[in-house]
């Protein structure tokens, strides 16, 4: 019996880990507009992390157009299909752009950090920022939420991913607003090395 135990025993251990899981919940940028699915940064990552140790899957829960409302009103079944052990956040720009309350906007991602964490998944907040034209007050208040929250609710955040990526007219569509295909891997290599700790 003793020898059928040892047996059973060894054979657990060898069994290969099961997938850990990352769930992003974002709007446009991680949706990939514009370019096809398997070329944007979401992706992307997920090529990278399949040869990881522990593997992880990728699960893309964003929207374009999604506001922080909207990730509120998605997350809780996203967190219940994929019992995830990572959630990146990327939203608020569109909330930006429609000129929301800063007030709101970061008491909406507040809910949305709260939320994940309760599940036990760490949280990686994405930072964005807004067009100038929106005026210096309002465009740094939105900007500034991002630090602010890392900092209250001790998690990690990536500062702008699109520094270094907006202002290049190589690497923006005709629109001005989304990343091009080849601006993909940069955001990736932004994102990293505050994700590679989480995992």
């Amino acid at each position: 019996m003793s020898r059928i135990l040892s047996v059973l025993i060894i054979a657990l251990m060898s069994m290969p880990t099961s997938a850990k899981s990352i769930v992003v919940l974002g709007d446009s940028i991680s949706a990939g507009y514009g370019i096809e699915v398997r070329q944007g940064w979401v992706a992307l990552l997920r090529d990278q992390l399949q040869s990881h140790n522990p593997p992880y899957s990728v699960h893309n829960e964003s929207i374009s157009g999604d506001t922080t409302a909207g990730g509120l009103a998605r997350i809780n079944p996203a967190l219940q299909r994929h019992q995830p052990n990572v959630v990146i956040i990327e939203l608020g720009a569109n909330d930006g752009l429609r000129g929301l309350a800063p007030t709101l906007i970061k008491s909406n991602l507040t809910e949305l950090i709260h939320r994940a964490q309760k599940t036990g998944a760490k949280v990686l907040l994405l930072s964005m920022r807004i067009p100038p034209n929106y005026g210096k007050r309002y465009t740094d208040m939105f900007y500034d939420i991002y630090p602010a929250l890392a900092k209250e609710l001790k998690i990690a955040y990536v500062p702008f991913i699109l520094e270094d990526v907006a202002l290049v007219n190589d690497l923006m569509q005709a629109d001005g607003l989304h990343p091009n295909a080849k601006a993909q891997s940069l955001i990736v290599e932004k994102i990293w090395p505050q994700l590679k700790p989480l995992l």
